[in-house]
């Protein structure tokens, strides 16, 4: 089991940053590639970022590509999701997981994960 405690989020203004943590805690948290989805209210979870267990390989959704940023410390067992220029419809509740899976294509997948987070509230206000 790896349980997953994400923190971060808030309310911000359109064009801010939020930098969003995941600290994993239970098996070995370099063991498994990390992934941040959102859902906003009446849509379905999305996939956002990951990363593969060394921080060597990573993966963004297009529409994010360029303004954040997905990182990892295994020595601290925590993943990173550093958000800037953020929009509007943005807002969203953010999830990080985990996953033993390879790492490919299949990583923006909600079910190629394992474990989930409870989620972290990020309002952008316009």
């Amino acid at each position: 089991q790896v349980q997953l405690v994400e923190s971060g989020g808030g309310l911000v203004q359109a064009g801010g940053s939020l930098r969003l943590s995941c600290a994993a805690s239970g098996r070995t948290f370099s063991n498994y590639a990390m992934g941040w989805f959102r859902q906003a209210p009446g849509k379905e979870r999305e996939f956002v970022a990951a990363i593969n267990w060394s921080g060597g390989r990573v993966d963004y959704a297009e529409t994010v590509q360029g303004r954040f940023t997905i990182s990892r410390d295994n020595a601290r067992n925590t993943v990173y999701l550093q958000m800037n220029s953020l929009k509007p419809e943005e807002t969203a509740v953010y999830y990080c997981a985990a996953t033993v899976s390879a790492f490919s294509l299949k990583v923006r997948l909600n079910s190629a994960y394992n474990y989930w987070g409870q989620g972290t509230q990020v309002t952008v206000s316009s």
